[in-house]
């Protein structure tokens, strides 16, 4: 509730408007059966009706007037509440901590931030103002039913509480459902982004069947958790249509005994049926506007999840790069990257990398090489900040990289990884994604570097060509070449490339690498790679074994003195 509270408190000074609108609408509803009794009255005497017809009618078109326009302001306010919670949603969805976001499935992300933030439109607004509306709706048809008649107020509130009784035990099990049902929403997300993420890998693994009963059996579990949240609001609706009949059928028997010793007027019973009846609108408000709570209160528990999650933001997190900088001196004179005993493990898994120790020098090549799973891209994210290690330091031309932001140092490293992700969009938005500022000159020389010209020159409409979800209308190796593109128009003071050459042809290689050493001569380049001719070429290779340094020099050097590096040159490594 707190946190509802906290959704509506920007808009509490409409939100207050409503409110009067509605207490408004609702006294001019609990005027009308006073107003009918009145033209009841004037029936008995004989009176003149004009002023009692007037009366009612202006009351009828007042109330409904007033709830259009409370109605209009309520759906107004829920849109925008909707609309802060999916903005504040994916400041921090997208600034997870790559920790955080293994552990949850990207579909159930993007649940929260739709499906859950959805059932906080009513939840924040109408619920709120409803239950206000419908509890003075309530007591002041309660007080007036007190005045026209005690003995069958006396009757007609026995029969509300008993049933409101029953409503109160139900709720709670509204909020469970629901809390369950989007959770299973949540399931079927992450159900359907597995199978659409890697569509080729489904249908060349002739998988659609498979894939299609997992999405079936979340769907069910969906459809069983809204049947359970189904029937519990049906018996709310139930117990409240219950709680009206009885009323309005108790009330009548007793009023018309009553009538019949002449202890009650007609015209006064009809007023006190006609309020039972006005009742229907106030419980119908508190009635849905309690479910709706309960619905909401299970959608922020989800919300407020992802909030707790995002306590420690990866990128505005007031607290990072907090520290000294390195001497300007000293730092001139620096390596570009420096590993210290560095230690790093991922959570819940055995340690990636035992105590590492090695320099990147500036103005060179440094090859990683090893065997599968060695910590080669783990040296990488660590670099980038992507996870922090566990002991010991990283230091970026001399200085600690943790006293670093990290928009800062990612703004100082360009990183190309193994599978050269592209995003949906041109081909110029996924060039300038890393640098959207960056001027045409330097488009054109980043492109004549990439050997993209000729590529872009053949799309149908050159930068401005889309190039599909994930890039699917780019061969591999124009994905690659353009991933590398976006790296270099950064013109970052380390570049990491991590097996960035390895879809492309001899040809494109050959460019790519006279490319990268000429880079290599103004920054620091570190290049994971299987490729001999790539490892070959590097001024410092760098030996990985099971987390360890096993060994480090140049080509010939290793090829002499170390019998893994031997075995990776004649097998992992193309050549003989």
């Amino acid at each position: 509730m707190r946190t509802l509270l906290r959704l509506v408190r920007p808009h509490r000074r409409t939100l207050s408007i409503t409110l009067l609108l509605g207490l408004a609408g609702s006294a001019a509803g609990l005027a009308q059966p006073l107003a009918a009794k009145y033209v009841l009255d004037a029936l008995s005497a004989q009176a003149g009706l004009l002023v009692p017809i007037v009366l009612l009618t202006a009351l009828v078109l007042a109330s409904a007037v007033i709830n259009a326009v409370e109605a209009w302001l309520l759906q107004r306010t829920g849109e925008r509440v909707v609309l802060t919670v999916r903005r504040r949603l994916a400041h921090r969805l997208l600034r997870l901590r790559l920790a955080e976001l293994d552990v949850y499935q990207p579909g159930d992300l993007v649940s929260r931030a739709t499906a859950d933030s959805t059932l906080l439109r009513e939840a924040c607004t109408g619920a709120l103002v409803n239950s206000a509306n419908g509890a003075f709706a309530l007591v002041g048809a309660l007080v007036l039913m007190f005045v026209l008649d005690r003995p069958l107020f006396v009757v007609t509130v026995g029969v509300l509480i008993t049933v409101a009784v029953l409503i109160l035990l139900v709720l709670p099990k509204i909020r469970a459902a629901t809390f369950r049902g989007q959770q299973a929403v949540g399931l079927l997300g992450a159900a359907l982004d597995r199978a659409l993420a890697a569509p080729r890998t489904v249908k060349a693994a002739g998988a659609e069947a498979r894939e299609t009963a997992g999405v079936g059996v979340a769907a069910e579990l969906s459809y069983r958790a809204g049947l359970v949240d189904a029937r519990y609001s049906a018996l709310v609706a139930a117990l409240s249509e219950l709680s009206l009949q009885a009323a309005f059928l108790t009330v009548l028997g007793v009023g018309g005994a009553l009538v019949a010793t002449g202890s009650l007027s007609v015209p006064t019973l009809v007023a006190f049926l006609l309020y039972v009846f006005y009742l229907a609108s106030p419980l119908a408000q508190l009635v849905t506007a309690a479910t709706t709570l309960q619905q909401g209160r299970g959608a922020v528990k989800r919300i407020d999840e992802v909030a707790t999650l995002a306590a420690e933001d990866d990128v505005d997190d007031p607290h990072d790069g907090k520290g000294e900088e390195a001497d300007g001196s000293r730092a001139a004179e620096a390596p570009g990257i420096e590993f210290r005993d560095t230690r790093f493990g991922y959570p819940g898994r055995e340690p990636v990398l035992h105590g590492i120790s090695f320099a990147a020098p500036r103005g060179g090549q440094t090859a990683l090489v090893g065997p599968s799973g060695a910590g080669k891209t783990t040296v990488f994210s660590l670099i980038e900040r992507f996870y922090e290690p566990t002991a010991g330091k990283i230091l970026l031309a001399g200085r600690d990289v943790s006293t670093v932001r990290r928009m800062e140092l990612r703004r100082r490293v360009g990183y190309v990884e193994q599978d050269a992700p592209t995003l949906a969009g041109t081909f110029g938005e996924n060039l300038r994604y890393a640098a959207p500022h960056a001027s045409d000159e330097a488009v054109t020389d980043v492109l004549r570097a990439t050997r993209l010209t000729e590529l872009v020159a053949r799309l149908p409409h050159g930068l401005d060509t889309d190039v599909g979800p994930r890039g699917v209308r780019l061969s591999g190796g124009e994905r690659q070449r353009l991933a590398i593109a976006r790296a270099l128009l950064r013109e970052p003071d380390v570049l990491l490339l991590d097996e960035a050459t390895s879809q492309l042809d001899a040809r494109n290689e050959l460019a790519l690498r006279d490319t990268v050493q000429r880079i290599a001569q103004r920054c620091t380049v570190l290049i994971i790679a299987h490729r001999l001719s790539t490892v070959a070429a590097a001024d410092h290779i760098v030996l990985l074994d099971a987390g360890r340094i096993r060994a480090t020099g140049r080509h010939d050097e290793l090829l002499a003195a170390d019998s893994l590096y031997r075995e990776l040159a004649t097998s992992q490594l193309i050549g003989s």
